[in-house]
C-alpha cells in the first residue's frame, strides 16, 4: 500500500495557514502588502553595529526561524544580504503581537525597531512596529542543525536534492542562501568583462537570433516556424557570421554577450541554452588574441574577486598571465608517443579505442584525433593552458600556420581540464577558404552517394 502520510501531512500544514490567513483577514489586516520603506540591511547592521548601536531601522525579509513565547518572543529575518534576529515584547508592540502568533516560518514581514545586542551578544532588532507584507501559504523546506557532543554540526532535512534544486532554483536560494552569491559573482564578472571590453574600444553589437541559415559551430539548431513569412527558421548556434559581417563592413572591434542554442546533448558543461561572450578584432592574430584573453581574465578576477588566486576542486589556480603554452600535437606525442600528423586514420582509431573511447567507425581522422587528445591530455590541463596549433584536420577554416606544415593557427582556453575559450588566426584568403569549403563539401558529397546507393541495395533485398 502506497504511503500518504507526507502528503497528509503537507495538505494539513497547508490547511492550517489557510486558516491563520483567514484570521488575519478577520482582524482587518492586508496580508499582501503593496509596499514597504526598507532603509538598512542585515548584513550592514551586523558589520557596524557601532555605528547603528540604539539606532532606528526599517528591514524586511523572510522569517527563518521562530521562537514564540508567552509575552516576549524572537524570530531570525533573511534579508538580501544575510540574516538577523529580531525581539517583540507585546506590551511594546500591542495588537501587533497576535498577528505575529499566527506567523510561520516563510513568511515575509517588515520591521521597525532599535539596534542592540542580547545578553548573549548577539546582534539584533528590538522590534517596535510589524508589518505582515505576505503570509505564505506553502511551507518551504528548513535544515535542521544539531550540535553533537564533538562540536560538530550536523545538517537534517536539508534541500540538498541536486535535481529539484536546479528545477525549483527560487527555493534552492531561501534554504541555501549562499548560493546567492554564485549569482551576484556571475553578473558582476559579466559587467567586469563588459567594461573591460569597453574600454579597449570594442563595441557591443546584438545580431539576430532567429536565422535563415545557422552557422559559425558544428552543432545542431533548434527550429521554428515563422507564421507570418511561412518560413522555418533556426535559433543561433553562434554569432560568429554576423560579427564577421560587421568586420567585413569596416567596424575594427566588435563582440556579442549572447544566449545560444544547440540542440544536442547535456551534461555539467554542456547546456541547450547557454551565455556565450564572441569578439572579433582586425588586424591581429591568435599570439595577439592570447594576450588579450589572459589579461582580461586576469583583470576580472582581480576587479571581482580581490585576487588571481584560487582553491577550486581542490586545487590552487592561478590566473595571472603569462599562462602556459603548449602544442596540441606535441602534448598528444607526450603522453601516447604517437604522431597524429603522419599516423594513419586505421591505426589511430585503433589508439583512441585503447583509451575507453567508443567509436562509431564514421569519425573522421580530426574527430580522431580531438578524441585521443579528450583522453589522454584534457585531464592534465589543470592550470590555466593554451594550447595551440591544431591539425588542419580539425579546423579547416582557419588560417595555415605560419612555419609548421599540417597545422593552423589556433588555440583554446583550457583550466581544470575544462576548454573555456576557443579562438583562431582568421582565413582571409579567399581563394584558400573556397577551396577548403568545397573539400568539405565533396567530402559530404560522397558520404551522401554512398548512402544513397546503401539504401538502394536495402531496397532491392
Amino acid at each position: 500500500m502506497e504511503d500518504h502520510s507526507l502528503e497528509k501531512d503537507l495538505n494539513t500544514l497547508i490547511a492550517r495557514r489557510h486558516e491563520e490567513l483567514a484570521e488575519i483577514k478577520s482582524k482587518n489586516v492586508l496580508p499582501y502588502e503593496y509596499q514597504y520603506p526598507v532603509d538598512n540591511c542585515s548584513t550592514e547592521i551586523k558589520n557596524n553595529f557601532e555605528k547603528y548601536e540604539g539606532k532606528t531601522v526599517k528591514i524586511a525579509g523572510r522569517l527563518m526561524a521562530i521562537r514564540k513565547m508567552g509575552k516576549a518572543s524572537f524570530a531570525q529575518i533573511q534579508d538580501k544580504d544575510g540574516r538577523i534576529q529580531i525581539y517583540l515584547k507585546r506590551d511594546e508592540v500591542g495588537e501587533q503581537y497576535d498577528i505575529f502568533k499566527l506567523l510561520d516560518i516563510g513568511d515575509l514581514i517588515g520591521v521597525e525597531g532599535f539596534v542592540f545586542k542580547t545578553r548573549t551578544e548577539e546582534i539584533s532588532v528590538h522590534t517596535t512596529s510589524l508589518t505582515l507584507l505576505a503570509k505564505s501559504l506553502r511551507p518551504i523546506p528548513i535544515a535542521k542543525e544539531v550540535i553533537d557532543e564533538q562540536g560538530n554540526k550536523k545538517v537534517f532535512d536539508q534541500f540538498a536534492d541536486k535535481e529539484l534544486r536546479y528545477r525549483q532554483r527560487y527555493v534552492d536560494l531561501i534554504v541555501n542562501p549562499h548560493i546567492k552569491d554564485v549569482f551576484a559573482k556571475r553578473s558582476k564578472i559579466i559587467t567586469s568583462m563588459r567594461k573591460f571590453l569597453d574600454s579597449n574600444e570594442f563595441l557591443e553589437v546584438e545580431t539576430p537570433i532567429l536565422q535563415s541559415l545557422y552557422g559559425g559551430a558544428a552543432a545542431k539548431p533548434f527550429v521554428t516556424h515563422h507564421n507570418a513569412l511561412d518560413i522555418d527558421l533556426y535559433m543561433r548556434i553562434a554569432d560568429e557570421l554576423y560579427l564577421k559581417r560587421l568586420i567585413v563592413g569596416g567596424f575594427d572591434r566588435v563582440y556579442e554577450i549572447s544566449k545560444d542554442f544547440r540542440n544536442e546533448g547535456m551534461d555539467k558543461t554542456h547546456n541547450p541554452e547557454f551565455t556565450m561572450m564572441e569578439l572579433y578584432v582586425a588586424y591581429k592574430d591568435y599570439e595577439w588574441m592570447m594576450k588579450f584573453v589572459e589579461d582580461m581574465v586576469f583583470h576580472i578576477s582581480n576587479e571581482v574577486l580581490g585576487s588571481s588566486k584560487f582553491m577550486i576542486e581542490g586545487n590552487e589556480i592561478d590566473f595571472k598571465p603569462p599562462w602556459n603554452r603548449v602544442s596540441m600535437v606535441d602534448e598528444i606525442k607526450k603522453e601516447t608517443n604517437l604522431d597524429v600528423l603522419t599516423i594513419e586514420k586505421d591505426e589511430l582509431a585503433k589508439e583512441v579505442k585503447k583509451r575507453g573511447v567508443k567509436l562509431s567507425g564514421k569519425e573522421s581522422k580530426g574527430k580522431l584525433i580531438d578524441e585521443l587528445f579528450s583522453a589522454v591530455v584534457e585531464p592534465k590541463l589543470i592550470q590555466p593552458t593554451f594550447v595551440m596549433d591544431y591539425p588542419v584536420e580539425l579546423s579547416p577554416l582557419a588560417k595555415k600556420h605560419r612555419t609548421r606544415e599540417g597545422l593552423v593557427e589556433r588555440f583554446e582556453g583550457y583550466v581544470l581540464g575544462r576548454e573555456i575559450c576557443n579562438a583562431f588566426s582568421e582565413l582571409n584568403d579567399p581563394i584558400d577558404q573556397k577551396k577548403d569549403l568545397w573539400s568539405n563539401l565533396n567530402l559530404k558529397q560522397k558520404a551522401m552517394k554512398k548512402l544513397i546507393k546503401l539504401m538502394k541495395t536495402m531496397l532491392e533485398l
